[in-house]
């Protein structure tokens, strides 16, 4: 007796990484979480080679995307062991909001990141959100550049539960998970500017519902 045949859908896998990454330039943390930053895909990819490491794209939104010199299966633990955590203690119920705006000055964006990094040093998840105002809403990548530069801001205390996207028309909104106590950077204050007159381009659209 023949058995029904079932169609499986395959796994999208949570990150891309080594040859699935589409970028042409990325901007790299290295296996201690330093920056070294934006270098070439083939550059990126053969320097992770030859550290015996894959190159795992952890913030595929930001311009460029940012990736991290990593063990594959030790991040994933990481991610697990860092749900387990906030679930465990529960966290989801512990969260600091920050505003930002497209346009924010460099001295009160570095204010808002020096914030978001004790916040989440303490264990809390931050979410963050920017509004658009007026004309602001047709040049949704200046937003999108800001909440990218804020995630690599705090890219060695926490991590986005999934890339920037847009609550309706007006409001960008992301949220970072802490990092586990022993993968944290070090609490010291971060010196950061947005890019208000930038030219590089975000991506409004994938982020879009």
């Amino acid at each position: 007796m023949n058995r029904p045949f079932r169609s499986f859908q395959p796994r999208e896998p949570k990150h891309r990484r080594n040859g699935k990454i589409r970028a042409r330039e990325v901007r790299v943390l290295d296996e201690t979480k330093q920056q070294l930053g934006v270098m070439s895909l083939a550059d990126a990819l053969r320097l992770a080679q030859s550290k015996g490491l894959d190159l795992i794209e952890t913030v595929p939104n930001a311009t460029p995307p940012v990736c991290r010199i990593a063990e594959y299966g030790k991040l994933l633990y990481e991610d697990a062991k860092r749900s387990k955590e906030a679930e465990s203690r529960g966290l989801g119920n512990r969260m600091k909001e920050l505003q930002l705006t497209p346009g924010i000055e460099a001295h009160d964006f570095t204010t808002k990141i020096n914030h978001a990094i004790g916040f989440l040093d303490a264990g809390m998840k931050v979410r963050v959100k920017l509004r658009f105002r007026g004309r602001q809403r047709a040049h949704k990548e200046f937003g999108f550049e800001a909440i990218n530069r804020f995630l690599e801001g705090t890219a060695g205390h926490g991590q986005a539960d999934a890339p920037p996207k847009m609550l309706g028309d007006r409001d960008l909104n992301v949220v970072i998970s802490p990092l586990s106590r022993e993968k944290r950077g070090k609490t010291t204050a971060v010196k950061a500017t947005p890019a208000r007159a930038s030219t590089a381009k975000a991506s409004p659209e994938s982020g879009s519902p």
